[in-house]
């Protein structure tokens, strides 16, 4: 438990059930599963980013913080043994040339360009290095102003005679600390204002205001693939005709979706 000093309920809950559905998981026969305990844990922390971010962002064990970075940092790599992905990337980036060759195109960038509306391969480019001109500036000013804090409020494991720079693993701790100082808010605090239906609301009404089109639940009229799958219909405000229908599937689940997938 004093590994979790400060860390938000959201998160602690979120790590509880994960390792009471790891039990479930794993159960054979009479198996008796514990309650999950979010204040006394166990608690589970998945490389799954809704998992893994919290953790990076809210543990104050450093220790604890660079070991989760360091294996989401590896995974599918190299040191992993049978789960080494590197031969399958190299292979990948292989048959994606010679396909784009085969096609006609100098290279990948190029076909996948063909169907998107970005002009050029020298376009992008372009405006790749106009956002880092303009961003890599005020990103060392808020760096600094985190490892500013780092060594105020850290003590001695981040002075300046112990630690030349912030690691990777304490950048994201101490930026949430610098937030929560200069705003005095806490991730916490506006969860209520970001759950999905408010989000989803929000987002459909800036949609019919940009696109003149209408966003309508339809829930039931197609089969979807898990139950947390939504079905929505697209329609022109002004006519009503229906133009397009998408499915929302909002959740990762670790066995077989990942975050943002």
């Amino acid at each position: 438990p004093d590994k979790m000093e400060g860390v938000p309920e959201s998160a602690k809950a979120l790590w509880a059930n994960a390792h009471v559905q790891h039990l479930t998981s794993e159960a054979t026969g009479d198996t008796e599963i514990p309650e999950m305990n979010p204040e006394a844990g166990p608690w589970r922390i998945t490389l799954d980013i809704p998992s893994y971010s919290p953790a990076l962002s809210h543990l104050p064990d450093r220790k604890l913080r660079e070991h989760i970075y360091m294996a989401y940092l590896q995974r599918a790599s190299g040191i992993n043994g049978n789960k080494n992905n590197v031969p399958l990337i190299y292979e990948i980036l292989r048959l994606r040339s010679e396909m784009a060759k085969m096609l006609g195109y100098e290279n990948f960038a190029e076909l996948s360009l063909a169907s998107k509306m970005a002009p050029s391969v020298e376009a992008i480019t372009e405006l790749t290095n106009l956002i880092a001109e303009k961003a890599i500036p005020v990103a060392k000013k808020e760096l600094a102003e985190i490892t500013a804090l780092a060594r105020q409020k850290g003590g001695s494991p981040y002075s300046e005679a112990n630690l030349e720079k912030l690691e990777p693993w304490d950048v994201n701790f101490w930026s949430e600390r610098l937030k929560e100082s200069k705003f005095d808010i806490t991730d916490e605090e506006l969860r209520p204002y970001f759950a999905l239906p408010a989000v989803l609301e929000g987002m459909f009404g800036l949609v019919n205001r940009l696109f003149g089109v209408t966003v309508i639940a339809a829930d039931g009229e197609e089969e979807v693939w898990h139950p947390d799958v939504r079905f929505f219909k697209i329609s022109d405000t002004e006519s009503g005709q229906h133009i397009a229908s998408f499915f929302l599937d909002p959740y990762s689940r670790p066995e077989n979706k990942r975050g943002g997938a």
